[in-house]
């Protein structure tokens, strides 16, 4: 199976939210990586055949995607950032709502409903109000929800949303058991969700990828510029002026370790570093004053 986005545009009067996008997804998770109004929402929306693109064509093995109509519609299960739900509905009525919607007989919904309570750990909680569930139970219902007509593409708007780091680690966990025969499109601007379980990664900027490959691959650009250095605590707000930092942590004897950016050692006896995905992330989006992790 092979999804491709060929020269997406999509312009609202003077805005171009999404300009000349190219994009060949196969089999696997693929993290598409942007600050807030990048233009993620909006190309995951037109892979879903939601929105309609000013220009350009997607193409499924070959035949593109309006022309598949439904046929291709079925084939797509998509969680939005804010999926919608009824506060009075519980989570297995919900479910069988959604299969309804879908148009899954009523014999199968069943067995389906079943099989993703299982798969993203919902069976305890099948009664419940979804609206007294946790931020993290809830976006488990939206994958889910999304799982019920099988998909073979799913599109995961920045499914991580809200969630604490135990969550996170357990979707990452079902993501990559899920990914093994489909295609996982995960927008997100959070680089350790995806980091470890992608296949590929773009990253998403003002509406143009503007870099795309393997982990490995991307990182290879700041080879030999990723440092760690210790500087006294009080000369911090003068050396955070003169470098890209990306990280810092206190020490307790009135110290700082410094993670940083430059094409030079530069001073106080910096050590180089291997860089990772955020390094990047962070230093193609330098100037959205984004806050790093610790790689």
């Amino acid at each position: 199976m092979e999804l491709v986005v060929e020269h997406i545009t999509k312009k609202y009067k003077d805005i171009v939210a999404v300009n000349d996008v190219n994009l060949t997804l196969t089999p696997g998770v693929w993290g598409l990586l942007g600050a807030n109004g990048s233009g993620k929402t909006t190309l995951m929306r037109i892979i879903c055949g939601i929105l309609t693109q000013t220009t350009g064509e997607i193409y499924l093995d070959g035949k593109q995607i309006t022309a598949l109509g439904e046929e291709y519609r079925n084939l797509i299960g998509y969680l939005p950032q804010n999926f919608g739900y009824y506060s009075e509905f519980r989570v297995e009525d919900y479910l069988e709502y959604i299969a309804a919607l879908k148009g899954l007989p009523e014999r199968k919904s069943k067995t389906k409903i079943q099989e993703v309570l299982y798969k993203t750990s919902l069976e305890d909680v099948r009664k419940k109000l979804i609206r007294k569930l946790s931020g993290g139970m809830k976006r488990r219902v939206g994958i889910a929800q999304a799982l019920l007509n099988e998909p073979q593409i799913m599109v995961l708007d920045e499914p991580t949303a809200g969630l604490d780091p135990g969550e996170r680690v357990h979707f990452r966990n079902v993501i990559s058991e899920l990914a093994q025969e489909r295609i996982v499109l995960i927008s997100t601007h959070i680089v350790s969700d995806v980091e470890h379980i992608a296949a590929n990664n773009a990253i998403m900027k003002n509406g143009e990828i503007i870099a795309f490959g393997t982990t490995e691959k991307l990182v290879l650009s700041l080879q030999g510029k990723v440092w760690q250095s210790i500087i006294p605590a009080k000369e911090f707000s003068i050396f955070k002026n003169e470098q890209y930092v990306v990280n810092v942590r206190n020490k307790n004897d009135g110290q700082v370790l410094v993670r940083y950016i430059s094409e030079y050692e530069n001073k106080n006896n910096a050590v180089l570093q291997s860089p990772c995905l955020e390094d990047l992330y962070l230093w193609l989006f330098k100037n959205e004053h984004i806050v790093g992790e610790e790689c």
